[in-house]
């Protein structure tokens, strides 16, 4: 060792001593805090666009014209799979002018998308699929402890799933899948994480210094721009769980099977 070395290794041995040096060790942006702590290794998003009028004076209820789904997994940050598929309301089949202009969508797409009811039979299909090529485990059991490969729904807000989804299909006489009675609502974590009451998703995403990707209301960008939000979440710290759940005759994380005849 050179006398320069030899007194920088003395001066730094005796400025630490002394409290004058802080160790500042640099956050890797590319990896989550505490993942240990996660319950869940995989997320599936899911965000409904439905029939809406800017004045609806009738009491129309909504029907889903879009349903997307993305998996991300949380060990890379990557989106590794995506289900989209454009549904036909039938209860009111014409969109209206409101509806296109907020979704972007065309009526000739909903007209040829697929009923409701086949667009879940198809969505099972996909969770099967996808379950089987990656052994995921959906929820968490009942002791708390998660799966290596453990997996939760996730949504902006209870609307798609406690409000859309499930009057939907209670209305049409409709089988919801039980693997959908639970979710973690990713609005209801980012208000009590940062103690913040963002406006909207396009908001929640300015906050953290992200920008939207894509266009706003559209199912499928909105899926893709909330998993990039859950993801720096859980870089931030913020600790994603179940939230919400349904009642239901059997617990969705003891389910043996996928049900996709639908």
């Amino acid at each position: 060792m050179n006398s320069k070395s030899a007194v920088f290794t003395l001066t730094k041995k005796l400025a630490r001593d002394l409290g004058f040096m802080e160790t500042v060790y640099a956050s890797k942006s590319n990896k989550c805090k505490h993942p240990m702590l996660q319950p869940f290794k995989y997320l599936i998003v899911i965000d409904f666009e439905s029939t809406c009028w800017e004045q609806n004076t009738d009491g129309k209820q909504p029907e889903i014209i879009e349903f997307p789904a993305v998996l991300l997994n949380l060990r890379t940050g990557m989106i590794e799979e995506e289900f989209h598929q454009y549904v036909l309301p039938v209860e009111n089949p014409i969109l209206s002018d409101f509806c296109v202009n907020f979704t972007g969508i065309e009526q000739e797409a909903v007209e040829n998308g697929v009923p409701l009811k086949t667009c879940l039979s198809l969505f099972g299909s996909w969770i099967k699929e996808v379950s089987e090529k990656r052994r995921l485990v959906f929820h968490i059991n009942q002791k708390g402890s998660s799966a290596e490969n453990a997996c939760t729904f996730v949504t902006w807000s209870d609307w798609d799933l406690s409000v859309c989804l499930h009057n939907e299909c209670t209305r049409k006489q409709l089988y919801m899948p039980e693997i959908l009675y639970q979710w973690t609502d990713l609005r209801a974590i980012y208000r009590k994480f940062y103690k913040r009451r963002p406006k909207g998703l396009r908001g929640a995403l300015s906050e953290l210094g992200l920008q939207f990707e894509g266009r706003e209301h559209s199912g499928l960008c909105d899926a893709r721009n909330t998993a990039l939000l859950a993801w720096r979440m859980l870089q931030d710290g913020a600790v994603l769980t179940v939230t919400k759940g349904l009642k239901t005759k059997r617990q969705a994380s003891k389910m043996p099977h996928l049900k996709t005849d639908i």
